[in-house]
């Protein structure tokens, strides 16, 4: 072997990364300890990038293509080399290969209960996990703030990596959107879109990374707040004096509550229920009108279903109160019999 065929053997003539891997994220050129030649050809493929490091400083950057290293086409690495009449002879330099390609469905996740606020509730704990597209889209802030100088930077150390920032901008994120605890579950995809840009504003910004798409595929909070979600949810569907009677007689059963515990329930939910709804001529309207026509025209005796009719409540309803023995009745035969006065004084009118 000639001396030119071993000068020739100690260069580095061509610059290439083939990745047959799929997940790795960065891959540095191996040099073999070697110089890299004056015109060596660099070759980046389709959804790579390559970025040259100089002495630790951020040289030139190349997409995909086939280039002659010359002067010409390193004017940053001939810059910061003072290579003062161009590039004349093999140079020494770090070449890191990107992978650029969008990675799709990667999972995140809270390991441990994360706390947001909420108005109603206060501090609750919940869990979150989904999934999320992203992209690298700064290859020097990804390689300074991210993979650093390893030889290979993988996907499954990049998920590692980026977990627990993921899941503390999304706690920011969701206390700033305020999104009220109820209404989390039916608006999943509408939140995640609300929150991608403001996880992706960060995202890229510190780490060069973009997330193109955010979702949310479930958030739970303890039984104890998802009981009192459900209770905000049904009170608010209130709609009419039945309605309310139903969920205050349900839950009292819920609690464990006595039959007695239950009418109670039941008078107390007919007198709120006629305050809030405030409308003439509503359910228990002829027993609120004491002393009026309506109230006349109740018979002295009134069976248990004309009792339900004037309140406005189930049949089944009035016969539980009268059988706890909250409203006062006269048994006749198989039947009961309820006074007018009874029925008004129970109502508190």
């Amino acid at each position: 072997m000639g001396i030119s065929d071993f000068v020739r053997g100690e260069l580095i003539e061509v610059i290439e990364w083939t990745d047959n891997t799929r997940d790795t994220l960065t891959h540095r050129f191996d040099d073999g300890d070697k110089s890299i030649k004056n015109g060596a050809q660099l070759i980046v493929r389709e959804s790579q990038l390559a970025q040259f490091v100089y002495l630790g400083k951020f040289g030139d950057i190349f997409g995909p293509g086939q280039y002659s290293l010359v002067t010409n086409n390193i004017p940053v690495l001939t810059t910061l080399a003072s290579w003062k009449y161009g590039l004349t002879s093999p140079f020494k330099a770090d070449v890191y290969f990107l992978n650029v390609r969008l990675f799709t469905g990667k999972k995140w996740g809270t390991t441990h209960p994360i706390m947001v606020h909420d108005d109603a509730l206060g501090i609750v704990r919940l869990r979150a996990f989904g999934t999320f597209d992203f992209k690298i889209v700064d290859a020097k802030v990804f390689l300074r703030e991210v993979a650093g100088s390893n030889r290979d930077f993988r996907l499954d150390e990049f998920l590692e990596t980026m977990q627990s920032r993921l899941v503390s901008l999304f706690a920011d994120a969701l206390a700033a959107a305020k999104v009220k605890l109820e209404d989390l579950a039916a608006r999943y995809r509408e939140l995640g879109d609300a929150l991608l840009p403001v996880v992706n504003g960060v995202m890229s910004s510190q780490y060069g990374v973009n997330i193109t798409s955010f979702a949310i595929e479930n958030i739970s909070v303890p039984a104890d707040v998802e009981q009192a979600i459900d209770q905000r949810g049904s009170m608010s569907e209130i709609g009419n004096l039945n309605d309310y009677v139903k969920f205050q007689i349900a839950q009292g059963v819920a609690k464990g509550g006595s039959a007695g515990g239950m009418a109670a329930e039941l008078a107390v939910g007919l007198s709120v229920a006629q305050q809030m709804l405030g409308k003439p001529g509503g359910p228990g309207s002829l027993i609120a009108a004491s002393g009026g026509a309506e109230a006349a025209a109740l018979p002295e005796l009134l069976s248990p279903a004309d009792a339900a009719k004037a309140l406005g409540v189930p049949e089944s309803d009035v016969m539980k109160i009268i059988e706890s023995g909250e409203l006062p009745s006269k048994k006749i035969g198989d039947s009961y019999r309820i006074t007018r006065q009874a029925l008004q004084q129970f109502i508190g009118t």
